[in-house]
């Protein structure tokens, strides 16, 4: 298991200087990082991870409303190999239907990624574990419904926010996990409030180890009332202090 940085966490600082940030990403002792909306950005965004040798194993794009051929084609270039839904708003999780046709749809997406050899998986928010359908999570309930070679990308911190305890419902998701998001904080909307890793109310460390054929930990803050780059430092360190504890 590696850990990765959500890009998204950077998106004002890469807005201004795409190189530099991620130079600094480099720097900080992050080795592989997930961008968001790479289909705009690959070409700067590929020099720049080759420069500081950087891999992006996993990227969010917007699969179910955008052109899927640009993306995984961007995604191929980058070398993602991961593509992951981001976000659908919560009216798409409130009632079977509508969820059946989206897991259809991904589905189907998850074939056409398979040409360019890449897998495709989905990404909570709070919504998919506040919605209950036939007496499961939204959540759960859709992850019945994907094919095999689908994965999840359970945000951990939103989980919690949604009402669900993350350590039971990765425990309940078993092997379809593959990737987490890791954030911290009071477990509430106020995404200012989040903390570098460790420092807030979610068993982070519990969480990791519930996920049991986790491959990469993100690392994300939706939003940091201090310094981004001093949020991201403090939480790559508590990681790796506790997996440099766990060998020792």
């Amino acid at each position: 298991m590696s850990y990765s940085l959500q890009l998204y966490t950077l998106r004002n600082a890469i807005q201004e200087d795409l190189p530099g940030t991620i130079k600094k990403v480099a720097e900080i002792g992050f080795t592989e990082v997930e961008p968001y909306n790479f289909v705009a950005t690959a070409k700067e965004l590929g020099a720049a991870l080759k420069e500081n040798g950087l891999t992006a194993p996993s990227g969010h794009a917007p699969l179910l409303s955008q052109d899927q051929d640009e993306i995984f084609a961007a995604a191929k270039e980058l070398g993602i190999t991961t593509v992951i839904d981001p976000y659908l708003p919560a009216e798409h999780w409130q009632d079977a239907e509508t969820i059946q046709a989206t897991a259809a749809t991904l589905n189907a997406a998850a074939k056409k990624g398979a040409e360019y050899g890449i897998r495709v998986g989905y990404h909570n928010h709070a919504w998919e574990l506040e919605s209950t359908i036939e007496g499961k999570t939204a959540l759960e309930y859709f992850e019945g419904l994907l094919d095999p070679e689908l994965v999840l990308e359970v945000d951990t911190y939103w989980a919690a926010v949604g009402g669900q305890d993350p350590v039971e419902l990765l425990a309940r998701l078993g092997d379809r996990v593959k990737l987490i998001h890791i954030k911290d904080g009071p477990g509430n909307t106020d995404t200012k409030a989040q903390q570098p890793a460790g420092q807030g109310t979610i068993p982070v460390l519990d969480v990791i180890a519930a996920a049991k054929s986790l491959e990469v930990g993100v690392v994300e803050f939706d939003d940091y009332s201090g310094d981004i780059f001093q949020g991201i430092t403090e939480s790559l360190a508590f990681l790796n202090a506790q997996s440099a504890g766990a060998k020792a």
